[in-house]
């Protein structure tokens, strides 16, 4: 039956998005073809290839269609966004999380692996030349690393499965009674399967159709991030409630994994910066609109013309606007715990600058005044300068005003919907593109910008005691955004810092760096900060209302947008005629439980697998730090 699957999957894989690049593949009719033909084509070969890429690319948010994550919005799960979830309720059950699969499906992690291993044996017994060969299974092998590390994120170990299985039959289903490997030899897998594609693949790929593959660079990058999260301390400490019966838990800090993860930021590092990436120039929407640009490591590619086959509309931009340029637009808005976390232009936390006051709700209101430059790239606040849709004088209005004269009712001044926090997110945003086009944003998605190996190698240097090389990273951060260097050169930062306050500044810079790129929940969950940075709190929104003047009308429409948008005169006119109201969005204290570093098995999967051991902080015998 084994061939009877690959020819059904050669029928799925030939009308599959093509995410790897943003050209049409031509298209032959595979229907009649033995497995041999298919694997000693190398076009052939390639159509398969495709239809991997289309299967496992991330999308928007670092989101892949197969993620629990994904479906509650990673935004959703930190300070960010809000949305009222099982996560940050502290209600999640052992069925809740089912990324590990409870059927025999093409779009179930374990079906993808499934077609990943497929393809990698058929590829090594076909015909075709060693190094067409090589380069094939190695971006292959890229995704198999890909597709288990999304599941050890989430689970710990989990059946291990390196070579193809029968898709039917009696004898494949007792096959697929695998045990869940321990954590520590996925992680071994993850990290052989990583270093072959890096070996196998080029530094860049000599013809420019096959733009968005996997590379050498592509590979090390990934590693960094996998030995990052190895070393971290979801994975390098001791499990709360371990049971008694629990053997091999790890030492507390095991500096070989955060040497690992230094030594494969290195490596990755050198690579990329010998072949033209680095830090991008400026850090605006430039760093996301300029293709094959220094900042982009790992990239999903989108097209913006809905009649080719490559992946259509990032579906971002049109989800990002206000609901007045686009019907879907408003779908992700700032908190104001977000607003009041980026930097003063100085570097230093809002109300830690001696030189830059900062004043929320009382006068005079001035948050939106001497930020990080950050800060305007990333939230669209009230009265700020936004162009878009190619209007470059555009202004964003999110106010309330008074439509009685008695002050006791309002109404929203947007054309449309009103913001729930009074914030929208702006990051990335394309200023020039018509709205016409908004359905049909190409913006890509930058899953590995290098900015993440920068600050990756100053958390892996931390750990290890190289406090300077951190700052060294730090700093050209900082720099690259804008901060004003300081008397110190320092940028903000403060001078000797030791290992713990030098880890929390690197996590404050990943929060500001990587803000609404869906980060931050794994950074939070891999250093096991869910509980200590979330839990007992409310994320909160403001309420921006025009002063009443008995007028009970929006009186200052006509002359708004004639008012500067930064210096004294905008101070003045904020302070004037605005009041600002915070509110909660929660109506429950945030309880991320301990036991959510680690998902449970649900229910059906272990009746699908009797082999699977429910995990030991959910009522089970498996340690997930082995």
């Amino acid at each position: 039956m084994k061939k009877l699957y690959i020819l059904m999957a050669m029928a799925l894989a030939v009308p599959a998005l093509l995410s790897s690049c943003k050209k049409v593949l031509q298209k032959d009719d595979p229907q009649n073809l033995s497995r041999d033909a298919v694997f000693n084509d190398s076009t052939l070969t390639k159509f398969n290839l495709d239809y991997i890429y289309a299967q496992n690319q991330p999308q928007w948010f670092g989101t892949g269609s197969v993620s629990y994550i994904k479906d509650l919005g990673p935004l959703n799960l930190t300070e960010e966004c809000y949305s009222d979830n099982a996560m940050v309720k502290g209600t999640l059950t052992i069925e809740s999380v089912g990324d590990i699969g409870t059927s025999n499906s093409n779009a179930t992690n374990y079906g993808k692996l499934r077609y990943i291993n497929n393809f990698i044996e058929s590829v090594n017994g076909g015909t075709q030349p060693a190094g067409t060969k090589t380069r094939f299974v190695g971006q292959a092998l890229f995704w198999r690393a890909f597709r288990y590390f999304e599941l050890v994120k989430m689970y710990g170990g989990v059946p291990l499965v390196t070579s193809a299985l029968d898709a039917v039959g009696d004898d494949a289903l007792s096959k697929t009674y695998l045990p869940r490997a321990t954590t520590s030899d996925v992680f071994k897998q993850i990290v052989a399967d990583l270093n072959t594609a890096a070996a196998s693949l080029p530094v860049k790929w000599p013809n420019s159709l096959d733009q968005g593959r996997i590379t050498k660079g592509i590979a090390q990058a990934m590693l960094s991030r996998v030995l990052l999260t190895y070393a971290s301390p979801q994975f390098n400490s001791p499990l709360a409630s371990m049971p008694a019966t629990a053997t091999s838990v790890v030492a507390t800090t095991d500096q070989t994994r955060w040497q690992a993860a230094y030594d494969a930021t290195n490596a990755a590092i050198a690579t990329l910066s010998a072949n033209g990436f680095g830090l991008f120039p400026k850090w605006d929407y430039t760093m996301w609109t300029t293709e094959n640009n220094s900042e982009a490591v790992f990239v999903t590619e989108y097209n913006t013309d809905q009649t080719d086959n490559g992946r259509n509309s990032n579906g971002y931009v049109g989800g990002a606007v206000p609901k007045a340029v686009a019907t879907s637009g408003g779908a992700y808005q700032p908190t104001w715990d977000m607003v009041n976390a980026f930097p003063m232009a100085d570097g230093k936390a809002p109300g830690t600058s001696t030189k830059y006051p900062y004043n929320t709700t009382t006068p005079p209101i001035n948050f939106y005044a001497n930020r990080d430059p950050r800060f305007y790239q990333t939230i669209a606040y009230n009265g700020c300068s936004w162009p878009l849709v190619g209007n470059t004088a555009n202004r964003l209005w999110t106010y309330f005003y008074f439509s009685n004269t008695a002050g006791t009712a309002s109404k929203t001044t947007e054309a449309v919907a009103a913001s729930t926090t009074g914030f929208y997110l702006r990051k990335a945003i394309d200023p020039t593109i018509s709205a016409a086009n908004l359905p049909y944003a190409g913006t890509d998605w930058q899953e590995i910008r290098y900015a993440e190996l920068v600050l990756n190698h100053a958390e892996a240097a931390a750990e290890l005691g190289k406090l300077t090389e951190s700052y060294a990273d730090l700093v050209a951060i900082r720099k690259r955004a804008g901060i004003e260097a300081g008397s110190d050169n320092l940028y903000g930062l403060t001078a000797g810092m030791d290992h713990d306050a030098m880890i929390n500044a690197i996590m404050y810079e990943r929060q500001i760096e990587f803000a609404y790129e869906g980060k931050r929940y794994w950074d939070l969950r891999r250093r096991k900060l869910l509980e200590v940075t979330l839990n007992g709190k409310r994320r909160s929104a403001v309420t921006i209302m025009l002063k009443n003047t008995g007028t009970s009308t929006d009186y200052i429409l006509a002359t708004r947008d004639a008012t500067p948008t930064s210096g004294t005169a905008f101070d003045t006119f904020y302070t004037t005629n605005f009041t600002i109201t915070t509110k909660q969005l929660d109506t429950y204290n945030i309880a991320y439980q301990t036991a959510d570093y680690f998902f449970g098995i649900p229910t059906n999967a272990i009746k699908n697998n009797p082999s699977l051991v429910q995990t030991s902080t959910w009522g089970g015998t498996f340690n997930p730090l082995q």
